[in-house]
């Protein structure tokens, strides 16, 4: 049976913090790992682009740090400043059979991000939906969806996205593993994961949180397919996301998700005492030539047969 547990990469950190320099601490994020393997990515429709200069951001299977997935829609983001891009968030199987979900960042270029393909010029390997040019971005239509009435910018290119795509037709959330995308960090991704970032925005960590608090994007209640998959903007509120935003497919080809049972080791650790305190003690010793007395012999313990039913938790 599987269980989840999270932890902390506190040691990591730590060394990672005394040996960069400032402007770089940014770009270090804490690792939280679990041993349940995260959903499959679901299939939506990305809503058009608002602004200009606005930046796609996958949507991703966030852990709530108790036991569950939930989904952070995918949505449109203001670039933080101009010729900076977006390395999306990926999982990936870590020492210890985990999962350790490596997170997001701003840069002048996309890193690695575990090959996964999330779609919209995030094949699996750099980005196809769109370039800086000068301080306008201009936006890749064969890879992307932007509204024409407000943004000029725009090209067609579909050699970048065939160039960048790994196929993924299981739609896998995470990179290595038994189950995961074999897929390794190019000498180029990696110059690239060493270069000074800037973390996710304020509007990107607020939007996080809201979808935390929408416990319909939980795997667990959706079974890997959740009802509020991407939006236009960064959500504030959970009113705001469930208007707003567009629903997901189960895709084609993934293993449905089954929610993770509860740890084990908590019902047993229950039980215990308690089958204990059911066994009957032991007999005492019987005395030089004392006789038996059937009348004192301890009797059995007894067992109402409704009231161990009563305790016992539904099935779900």
């Amino acid at each position: 049976m599987k269980t989840s547990r999270m932890r902390f990469l506190f040691g990591a950190l730590l060394t990672a913090l005394v040996s960069v320099p400032a402007n770089t601490i940014a770009q270090i994020s804490i690792g939280v790992s679990v041993n349940v393997e995260p959903p499959a990515l679901p299939v939506y429709v990305q809503p058009p682009c608002p602004q200009p200069n606005y930046m796609w951001t996958p949507g991703y299977w966030a852990w709530d740090g108790v036991g569950d997935y939930y989904w952070v829609p995918g949505t449109w983001v203001l670039a933080p400043q101009s010729g900076y891009l977006w390395t999306p968030g990926y999982w990936g199987w870590g020492d210890g059979g985990a999962y350790v979900f490596h997170g997001g960042y701003w840069g002048t270029q996309v890193g690695f991000y575990g090959g996964v393909n999330y779609g919209f010029g995030y094949g699996g390997g750099g980005f196809a939906g769109g370039e800086w040019r000068g301080g306008v971005f201009a936006y890749n239509t064969a890879a992307v969806s932007v509204n024409t009435t407000v943004i000029r910018t725009t090209y067609v290119n579909t050699t970048v996205v065939n160039n960048t795509t790994i196929i993924n037709n299981t739609h896998t959330s995470f990179n290595g593993g038994p189950n995961g995308v074999a897929a390794k960090p190019t000498p180029e991704q990696q110059a690239a994961a060493s270069a000074p970032h800037l973390p996710a925005t304020a509007a990107q960590q607020q939007h996080e949180q809201v979808a935390k608090q929408d416990k319909s994007n939980f795997a667990s209640a959706n079974h890997g397919v959740p009802a509020h998959a991407a939006v236009p903007r960064p959500a504030t509120s959970v009113a705001e996301l469930q208007h707003s935003a567009v629903p997901a497919k189960a895709a084609p080809g993934a293993k449905p998700y089954a929610a993770a049972a509860k740890p084990a080791a908590q019902p047993s650790e229950a039980v215990k005492p308690a089958n204990k305190a059911s066994s009957p003690p032991p007999a005492a010793p019987k005395a030089p030539g004392a006789a038996p007395k059937p009348a004192v012999k301890p009797a059995p313990h007894p067992t109402p047969p409704a009231h161990p039913k009563e305790k016992e938790p539904p099935e779900h």
